[in-house]
C-alpha cells in the first residue's frame, strides 16, 4: 500500500486554480431561484396534506417531497453562507435563515461551525466538531458508550437513525457554542433559533396535531434522512489527520445526473472543500481536474455503495488510520489506508 502524506489545501489550489477560468468564483446570485420551487413545493403540500388529497399515501408521497425541498434548501443555504451566491452579508444571512430554517440552524450558528471550525480543522481528532469520536473518547463517556452499543455496526437502527442525525448534532453544536460564545453572540444564537422554531411549531395550530405530523415532522425526518445520506459520507470513512488534506481527507459520492441537478451537486464534496466560495454548480470541473491530477489521493464512490461501507463498518476511530468496533474489537482501516471499498473486511 503506497504511503500518501498530507499534501495542504494552498499546494492544491497553486495547482488548480490556473486551470479553472476566472467566470467559475464569482457568485451565481441565479441560483436564489432554486427557492421558488422549493418553496412551491413546501407550500403545496401543506395544502395537499391539509384538504387530505389521496389519502394516507397522498400525505406519504407530500411528506416525501416536503422533506426533499427542506434538503435541498439546506444544501442552498450552505452555498449562500459560504459567499458563492452573493456576497453582500445581510443577503447572504436572510436567504440562508430562510433556508435552514427547517433544521433550526441559525446562519450565525452554521457560520461559526462549519466555516470555521469543520473547514479549518477538517478532519483534526480534537478541532474538527464532525467528525467521529475516537476509542480513547468512548471510554471516558458513558453516553458514547450508550450510543455506540445501541447503534451498532451492521445494524438496522443505522439507518433509522439519518433520521434524526443532523438535528441532534446541530442541537449539540448550538449548546457547544454556546458554552465560547460571547453574551452578544450567544443572544443572536437564541433569536437565530428561536425564531424559526416558532414559525414551524405554530403551524400546529393551523393544521392541527396529525396534519402536522405529516406537513413538517415526517418531512423534518426525511429532510434529516437525505442530508445526513450525504454529509454521513463526506469524511466519515477517511482518515484523521493533524495537517489537513481536503482531498484525501473528503470523499464525493456519484449520483443519477438529475438527483445531482435537484440537490445542488452537492454530492462534489472534495471539490467544495478545495474551493467553498465557488458555486457548487462547477464543482464538476473541478472534478475532472482531480480525476486527471491526482488519481492516487481523489476518493469518489456511487452514493449506495458510500452507505454501504457506513453501514459495515464503525465509527469509532482507534487511531488516525484506523476504525474500531467497540463490542466486538475488530479494527478497520479508512479509506487510502487499508479499507477495500469492495470488501470491507476487518484487519484484525
Amino acid at each position: 500500500m503506497k504511503v500518501l502524506t498530507p499534501v495542504s489545501h494552498k499546494e492544491y489550489v497553486a495547482v488548480l486554480r490556473p486551470l479553472l477560468p476566472d467566470f467559475v468564483f464569482k457568485p451565481v446570485p441565479h441560483r436564489l431561484l432554486w427557492m421558488l420551487p422549493h418553496g412551491l413545493v413546501i407550500a403545496g403540500g401543506i395544502l395537499a396534506i391539509t384538504n387530505g388529497l389521496g389519502g394516507i399515501v397522498g400525505k406519504l408521497v407530500a411528506a416525501i417531497l416536503i422533506g426533499n425541498s427542506f434538503t435541498a434548501l439546506g444544501f442552498l443555504g450552505h452555498e449562500i453562507m459560504h459567499g458563492a451566491v452573493v456576497r453582500k452579508k445581510w443577503l447572504q444571512y436572510l436567504t440562508a435563515g430562510i433556508c435552514f430554517s427547517p433544521f433550526w440552524v441559525g446562519p450565525l450558528m452554521w457560520r461559526l461551525w462549519h466555516n470555521v471550525q469543520h473547514h479549518v480543522h477538517t478532519q483534526h481528532p480534537d478541532k474538527d466538531p464532525d467528525t467521529s469520536a475516537t476509542y480513547d473518547e468512548y471510554q471516558r463517556r458513558p453516553a458514547l458508550q450508550w450510543l455506540y452499543r445501541l447503534v451498532r455496526r451492521n445494524g438496522t437502527l443505522f439507518f433509522a437513525m439519518l433520521c434524526f442525525w443532523f438535528t441532534m448534532h446541530s442541537s449539540q453544536m448550538f449548546w457547544r457554542l454556546q458554552k465560547v460564545a460571547d453574551p452578544k453572540t450567544r443572544w443572536t444564537l437564541w433569536i437565530e433559533r428561536i425564531i424559526p422554531m416558532a414559525a414551524w411549531f405554530s403551524l400546529v395550530f393551523v393544521l392541527g396535531l396529525g396534519n402536522f405530523f405529516w406537513a413538517y415532522v415526517l418531512p423534518l425526518l426525511v429532510g434529516n434522512f437525505i442530508a445526513m445520506s450525504y454529509i454521513a459520507t463526506n469524511h466519515l470513512l477517511n482518515p484523521q489527520m493533524d495537517e489537513v488534506d481536503p482531498v484525501l481527507g473528503s470523499l464525493s459520492v456519484n449520483v443519477p445526473w438529475w438527483m445531482d441537478i435537484l440537490h445542488l451537486h452537492f454530492s462534489h464534496h472534495t471539490e467544495h472543500h478545495l474551493f467553498p466560495a465557488m458555486s457548487h454548480k462547477y464543482a464538476p470541473m473541478v472534478k475532472t481536474l482531480l480525476r486527471e491530477l491526482y488519481p492516487d489521493r481523489y476518493n469518489e464512490l456511487p452514493h449506495w455503495k458510500a452507505l454501504w461501507l457506513l453501514w459495515k463498518t464503525p465509527r469509532l476511530y482507534l487511531d488516525h488510520d484506523h476504525l474500531i468496533d467497540p463490542v466486538t474489537k475488530e479494527i478497520f482501516g479508512t479509506l487510502r489506508k487499508g479499507l477495500d471499498p469492495d470488501r470491507p473486511e476487518p484487519l484484525i
